[in-house]
């Protein structure tokens, strides 16, 4: 991963988009080690899951002392649980179109060893031609973590100390997390 945009006299702003799973938590912990000055995002877009992500996404961001902003769209029309097709652009396009600043990083927390065309190399790059269309380069979109597997996050995630007790991984949303969706088998394996 490059960080061209963020030369040494400028100050290195990331933006996490911060689901309050562990992969986004560990991305979070990841760039405050990295002594980036980090703001999180939480986008609740009707998911089903947006109550219970979004107190992750407040106690994770509490933990690490870092500002978290919300952001609230109505009107999509939900499907089933599980894969939502666009998801992680919209995402980027939203902290694009947040950004309050004009320059540093755009960072999700997405991995290897999944099917989503959305986690990959391919759609980072989609990303990135993107963002250069409306920071000219200036803002970069970041995936530190496109080549581990989950296992591998999981176990930087124990290392570094996130405190995964305050994550929530179930698409469902229900308090309990149903155990079935594609999260909470992720999640199961885990352990």
């Amino acid at each position: 991963m490059t960080h061209a945009a963020v030369g040494p006299k400028r100050r290195r702003d990331v933006i996490v988009l911060l689901s309050g799973g562990i992969d986004s938590s560990t991305c979070v912990a990841f760039y405050r080690r990295g002594r980036f000055h980090v703001m999180t995002l939480f986008i609740d877009y009707g998911q089903p899951a947006a109550e219970i992500e979004r107190r992750s996404a407040r106690a994770i961001s509490r933990h690490y002392d870092v500002a978290l902003h919300e952001v609230s769209v109505r009107g999509l029309q939900r499907r089933d649980v599980g894969y939502v097709p666009g998801r992680n652009a919209f995402l980027v396009c939203t902290a694009l179109a947040s950004a309050q600043s004009t320059s540093g990083l755009i960072a999700l927390g997405i991995h290897a060893g999944t099917a989503y065309p959305d986690c990959s190399r391919a759609f980072v790059d989609a990303c990135q031609t993107v963002a250069d269309v409306y920071a000219n380069g200036t803002i970069q979109v970041a995936a530190p973590f496109l080549e581990w597997s989950k296992s591998e996050i999981f176990a930087h995630a124990k290392k570094v100390g996130v405190p995964i007790d305050r994550t929530y991984s179930c698409e469902a949303g229900a308090r309990k997390p149903c155990g079935k969706c594609l999260s909470c088998q992720d999640r199961a394996s885990l352990r």
